[in-house]
């Protein structure tokens, strides 16, 4: 385990901790997705978008995931034009999304993304409670290898931001041997704790002109600082990654396949990590839950409620040609 000062670190939590006293069950409302699609622009129509506690979920398959990923990549329209800024691409689960539910600032910096994958179980639950079968599990630490390794041989680069300086540099010793058909820009700890050092960051990453950037700072921090940074940004894509670069360089051990295939990688990590991950997932899943419930009755209830409305209100005509209304 590393020493790591919790009030630099680019991984710390501490200004985010999960509990029920900082993450109160709101009384906001976010209205519910039904099944019908809704298309995404300059998308495909089968695409479709699912809101979750007023986040808006991309839900695709991987495959197609993967193909939105390399045509953002391709769209080198925001290198030169800083009104544009880069492409966000943020992934979510129960843990962010209970962030979001309480913290306005970031879920509006969630919504604002080009996509937003869902991540894990809790998204499918949400999902099901609303009548709609997610299509995939799309966590990063799985997406991003899937796009590196299918796209390969086709001039990709790339470039990792986040972790200590060691982490990511031993991350990026993997990803060099792991991934050799996208070309590594460079890389960059996540120690920004200065004006100065964050734009010295930036410089160097515009100048490799990747055109993927893989951000390792954890949530909230990670998608913050892209959000705030797009613009300053010279790279088609900014993707959130989490804690894929302690992955890679062997910090922390992945679930077994079938787990992760499952969804219910929370589960290895909680019996790997019980200390740092027993009150996000044995306090935030079932909070998580309880909103999702909360905002599905909610939604049912307005529905029963304006369906009742309009029988009301319902004339139908009798047949001497005059009209009865009929009262509720």
């Amino acid at each position: 385990m590393r020493n790591e000062d919790p009030l630099h670190s680019p991984l710390s939590t501490l200004h985010y901790p999960l509990s029920t006293m900082h993450y109160p069950l709101s009384t906001t409302h976010y209205p519910l997705s039904n099944a019908i699609p809704e298309l995404l622009p300059g998308h495909r129509a089968d695409d479709r978008r699912l809101s979750i506690l007023g986040v808006e979920i991309t839900d695709v398959t991987r495959r197609r995931a993967v193909e939105l990923l390399e045509d953002m990549a391709q769209d080198y329209q925001g290198r030169d034009q800083p009104s544009v800024g880069a492409r966000r691409v943020f992934f979510v689960n129960a843990h962010t999304l209970n962030l979001a539910a309480t913290d306005r600032g970031y879920r509006e910096v969630l919504r604002a993304a080009e996509c937003v994958f869902g991540d894990g179980t809790g998204v499918r639950w949400a999902g099901y409670l609303q009548g709609v079968r997610v299509r995939d599990n799309l966590v990063g630490t799985d997406l991003v290898p899937a796009l590196f390794r299918e796209t390969a041989g086709r001039g990709y680069r790339y470039f990792l931001l986040g972790s200590d300086q060691e982490t990511v540099r031993r991350a990026a010793l993997h990803a060099a041997e792991a991934f050799p058909g996208w070309i590594q820009a460079g890389f960059h700890h996540g120690y920004l704790t200065a004006a100065d050092l964050t734009a010295a960051a930036i410089e160097q990453i515009n100048q490799s002109r990747p055109h993927v950037l893989l951000v390792g700072m954890g949530n909230p921090l990670q998608e913050h600082w892209i959000h705030a940074h797009r613009h300053a940004l010279k790279v088609p894509v900014c993707m959130g990654v989490g804690g894929l670069f302690d992955y890679w360089a062997g910090n922390v051990a992945r679930a077994p396949q079938w787990l992760r295939s499952l969804g219910h990688e929370w589960m290895w990590r909680l019996w790997e990590q019980p200390a740092d991950k027993a009150k996000r997932y044995l306090v935030g899943n079932p909070l998580f839950l309880a909103r999702i419930l909360r905002e599905v009755w909610i939604t049912r209830c307005r529905r029963l409620h304006s369906a009742v409305g309009q029988a009301s209100s319902l004339t139908i005509p009798p047949s001497d040609n005059s009209s009865v209304r009929l009262e509720a």
